[in-house]
Order: C-alpha cells, then structure tokens, then sequence
C-alpha cells in the first residue's frame, strides 16, 4: 500500500533528508522552456520552522494573465495570473528545514514570498494528513500540456508530498472524451494546468488527479470534458477558466455542468466586478478571490484575509437563483458561493516547464478554484448522491472564514461588491476553515413544483399549448412531461419535452375536444400534475382579406405612377396570393386593372402605362377564397 504524507505531518522526515536531496537544473528546450529535472533550491526561509504570529508582508507586484483574457461567447480564458516583477521572477521557494528560522524570516509572506503546502494546508485548516483518500479530483482545462505528469512531480518531490504518477495509479491524463491522442500543447494553458495540479496536490496530497484536457477553449469542448470526467468517476471536477455570459448559457448549463453528486468548482474570473459564464451556472460552486496574510505554516490559521479587488462577482443576466442562495440584491443567481486565496501579490509556488522556466508565482481565482475543490474532496463526501453540491456550505456558513472588509469594484448594491459580514458577492459565504462547511447534512433538491397557466387553444388540426415554467426545487428543470386525453380526468403521457414552455399537439381530430395536464422534471423526480386545460382544433372559418393598408402613389422618376401599401390587417384565414390593381382618370371611377403577385408584408408596384395627367388608383387582396374590399385612394400626375 502506498504511504502518503502530509506536510505538516512528515516534518521530521523531511529534515531529516533534506542534506541528501539532489536538485539538477532543468534541461533548456528550444522554445525557451524547460522539461523535466528537479526544482533548485532558492533562498531566504525558515517557513517550515516555528515562527511566531507576526504578519507577512504582501507584495507589490505586477501580473498577467497567462491566457488571453478577450473571448466571444462561447468561449473561455484561462483565470491564472503570473507574477512578472522582478522580485518574483527571480526567486524560488526555500526547501523546507533548510533555513533557520529568523524574524525577518518570519515577516516574509509565505516561503520566500508566497505560499507552499504548508503554509494553504495551515491558512485554511485543512485535514490534509486525514482526508482525500478515494477521492478523485479531476483538473479541466484546454489544450495539452506535456510536461504535466512531470512538473506536478518536481513540485510534489520538492515540498514533500507522496509521489502521485500514472505508474502508482495515482495519476490519469485523457483527453476530453476519454482517449490518450492529446490536443495541440498551448504554454498558457499549459501553465494553468501546472497551477491546478499543484493546488490540489498542495491541499489534498491522498487524492488522486484526473486531468482531462479538451481539444479547444470553447465552452463546449470544456463541459464535454466535465461529462467525461464525471463518467470516469471524478468526485470533484475544478474548472479555472470562463468567459462572457450569453444567451443559451442555461441550456450549456443543463448539459455540461449539472451534475449533482459531484462537486464542480468554477473560477469566478480575474477582473473585478462582474459576472462571467460558467461560474453562473446554478449547479457549479462559484469561487471568487481573496488577499490571504497566513502568518505561520505549523498546521493552525493564522491568518487575516480580505476581498481580493481582481475577483469576479455578480448578478447572472440569465441562470435562475438556487433555492438555497437568498440574498435579496440579485434576483437571479448570485455569484459567488465560496473563495480562497487569488491575489497575485499573496499568491502561491507553482512549477512549470512548459509555459515558464521552473518556478512562478501565480494568483488569479484560478488558485482559488481548487483549493476549493481539492477541500470538497477532503470532506469525504460518498458517492451517488444526489444533492447538488453547491448547496452544502449554506448549510454550514457558520463553518467557513467570513471576509468582512475589501471590495472587487462599484455596484449599486454595496455587498456584491464588498467584503461584509455574512454573505457576499466577491467572497461568498467566506472561505474554509476545514472541511466541515463541505459536507454533513446537505440542503437537499427536491422534485419541482407543478408548471402553472397552464393554457390550451384550438386551430386547424392542432392545439397550441404554452405554460408557465416552476420553482426548480433546487435543481434545474430538464424537461417537461405532457398528457392528455379526450375525457376530464383521464390523461395519460403523450409527450416528454425538453426545456420549453409552449408546444403544438399536431396528432388531433377536427371537432374534438381535448384535455391536457402537464408535469415538470427535474434530476430528483417529477412534479405532481398541473391544472388541466382544454381546447377544440377545428378549421377555421375562411373570407376573403380585409383591405390593404396605407395605399400612397407619387409620381416614378423615370416613367408612370410608383404605389405603395401594406398588407391587409386580416388574411381572411387563407394566406395573401396577391394584390388587384384599380385605376382611373377620374376619381370614384376605378376598374380593375392589372394584377400584382406580391405576398409581403409591404408592397411596391409601378404603373409604366400611366402618362401626363392624373390617375387615381385602389386595390384589393386576394387569397384563396377570393378578392376583398378595395383600400383607400391614393392618386399622382403620371409621367
């Protein structure tokens, strides 16, 4: 059996080996990067040691994102951001024991300026030598990555964490359905992957990793690794990436992102105020950002933290709100749930080969993003369930990190962007403080309530059902189930529908009544019946047209008269064949003239035998059971 350790609980053992570790430089590749070998060491220290409480210093550095941040809907950025000033570009992590401890050790935040294992694993209490152990998180992000297995190694090798690799079972790279033929690498992403397998090796060192990478940055590439990830048996799926809302995010929700049971963690984005797909959705947990100052790294929060001002937030333009989130300033979903540490400047030791030279230090709420995933997978929680997960810390809010002070931007309503007591936007009900908020018992989904309005109208040879949509239960509405028969009381199935609220029964008799009820569908179960609507198609009675509308004439700029109108108000049942034309020279004297075969909703026709007087000119619509009223007048001096 394989024996994992923790970084507070294998101190002893790492002293006693430091003097022995070997550490060659990286090899240099010919695109500037690096592969394989081992981390060097840097300098400064004595983060493993027992230093007093006193408060580190944060950073005043520079970032960028690692990926493009500007995409179209659809599409997502990867939410990494990497130190680029020099202090951070030129340092590198102390081995731990190596330095002894000092005060000015002590007052540098982190280990040499950001945090290692020990110093997340403490921050946020985390029961890292206990839990994890069966879990597995799966890391989604596009684009390959070659040197993954290897960097997360050198990283783990580095802080003491047990070897996690595709030889000891630990370890699995795919991509986003299942198969080992990888997609184009990409050094930006690539750096994210490196990120998000070392923070979930960091706070969950017993999980094991599944990373799936999806052929391309579009959402759909991305859920459609989540649902493979899922179908492999991930226990957490962490996501830190996202991209504008738009207007078919609740459908790409249902599909990719709902999937109760299973814990899906989404960045909340690296921007300040605002809200971006999917940490929208209603079934993932939305991570936003905090400024972590964790003072020491011995196993025990000592920590202040406040609202990171790059993390995302906001109200969704277009997911409905869970049941559970009750905040009174967005109507729809809130985002966020949860947070953890994102700010560059209190930002964490990631090692990468691909997209940098070795070590960086990296921030972004895609730090934030498994962290948080990697302590839902510390909770344990058995699989099958059906609760969606998201749920869980409003069940234990008490159990969290409440962030009081700090803000993200300017809102109209002061807590989705500012740290308050209690729930807000940019943190959410705060972040962990062990694994308790994680797990226990659960705000657990229900079946919907019935659709209401239910309404039923006859036409020929059908009947046009609409409806209003229910409250969810606490997980989305995925359908809805029709019934029907010709006697009250009696109905039976007749259709299963997808997310709609209207739909045309074609499969009905002229002259027959017909009775409806319909059932809403969520993942828990069905709802009870609606109330029961009625209708009759029949065929409709057919007439002629009404009048055209709105006839003017003017005279043409070359030749004849030019007339203009619009199409009657009613087409009698049958639809508009065309138009007749009525002309005279004297008013009130109109015969039919010519016809025009004109089926818009507005029509233009020249007379070309209209010479140098006056003509006056009338029409009337046709269809299929015959001509109608003559319109208005309309006259104009031929030419």
């Amino acid at each position: 059996m394989r024996r994992r350790r923790t970084l507070v609980g294998v101190l002893s053992g790492v002293l006693s080996v430091a003097a022995v570790i070997t550490l060659p430089a990286a090899a240099a590749l010919a695109d500037g990067s690096s592969s394989g070998g081992t981390p060097t060491r840097g300098s400064g220290g004595g983060q493993w040691s027992s230093e007093g409480p006193q408060r580190p210093s944060p950073a005043n550095g520079t970032s960028s994102s690692v990926c493009a941040n500007a995409v179209a809907p659809g599409q997502a950025a990867c939410q990494s951001r990497r130190r680029t000033d020099s202090s951070a570009t030129t340092a590198a992590p102390s081995t731990p024991g190596s330095v002894a401890p000092s005060a000015a050790a002590a007052a540098t935040l982190g280990n040499s300026g950001a945090y290692d294992p020990s110093y997340l694993q403490s921050a946020y209490n985390a029961p890292s030598a206990t839990g994890g152990s069966g879990q597995t998180v799966a890391i989604v992000d596009a684009y390959d990555d070659p040197h993954a297995e290897a960097d997360m190694g050198s990283y783990r090798s580095f802080f003491g964490l047990s070897a996690c690799t595709t030889a000891n079972g630990c370890f699995r790279k795919i991509n986003e359905t299942g198969g080992t033929s990888y997609p184009t690498g990409n050094s930006g992403w690539g750096q994210e992957i490196s990120l998000d397998l070392d923070m979930v090796s960091a706070l969950c060192p017993n999980c094991h990793i599944l990373l799936v990478e999806a052929s391309t940055a579009s959402i759909a590439d991305l859920g459609t690794a989540v649902n493979e990830a899922v179908a492999l048996g991930a226990n957490v799926v962490s996501n830190s990436y996202g991209g504008p809302e738009f207007s078919g995010e609740a459908t790409y929700s249902t599909k990719y992102y709902n999937h109760p049971g299973v814990a899906i963690t989404v960045s909340a984005g690296d921007s300040g105020y605002g809200a971006q797909f999917p940490a929208t959705s209603n079934t993932v947990i939305s991570v936003g950002g905090t400024s972590l100052l964790q003072a020491t790294n011995t196993g025990s929060r000592n920590a202040t933290e406040t609202v990171w001002n790059g993390s995302g937030s906001g109200c969704s333009a277009y997911m409905t709100k869970p049941a559970w989130q009750t905040d009174t300033g967005c109507s729809a979903r809130t985002s966020n749930d949860v947070a953890a540490v994102a700010d560059p400047n209190t930002g964490v030791w990631v090692y990468d080969t691909y997209g940098g030279g070795s070590w960086g230090v990296f921030g972004g709420t895609s730090v934030a993003a498994p962290i948080i995933g990697a302590v839902y997978a510390l909770a344990n929680n058995a699989p099958g369930s059906s609760t969606q997960m998201n749920s869980l810390p409003y069940a234990h809010a008490g159990a969290l990190n409440d962030v009081t002070s700090g803000s993200n931007g300017s809102c109209s309503v002061a807590y989705l962007c500012t740290g308050e007591t209690g729930y807000d936007g940019p943190t959410g009900l705060g972040t962990p403080n062990g694994a308790a908020a994680f797990t226990g018992t659960p705000i657990v989904a229900t079946a919907p309530n019935p659709p209401t309005n239910l309404s039923a109208t006859g036409a020929n040879a059908a009947v046009n059902l609409t409806w209003t949509a229910p409250s969810s239960g606490g997980s989305p509405i995925t359908g809805y189930n029709l019934y029907r028969s010709t006697s009250s009381g009696t109905e039976t199935l007749l259709v299963k529908l997808g997310v709609t609220t209207s739909y045309s029964d074609t499969a009905v008799t002229n002259g027959k009544k017909y009775f409806y009820e319909i059932t809403a569908v969520n993942n828990i179960g069905e709802s009870t019946i609606s109330a029961e609507a009625s209708a009759t198609p029949s065929v409709p009675t057919v007439t002629v047209p009404s009048a055209p509308q709105s006839l003017s004439a003017r005279t043409a700029s070359r030749r004849g008269v030019v007339l203009y109108w619009s199409a009657p108000l009613s087409n009698g049942g049958s639809a508009i064949t065309g138009y007749r034309v009525y002309r005279s020279t004297s008013s009130g004297q109109e015969t039919s003239y010519t016809t025009v075969a004109c089926t818009l909703s507005s029509c233009q026709w020249q007379d070309t035998g209209a010479s140098r007087q006056t003509y006056y000119y009338e029409v009337a619509a046709t269809n299929s059971m015959g001509t109608g009223p003559l319109s208005n007048q309309a006259s104009a001096y031929g030419r």
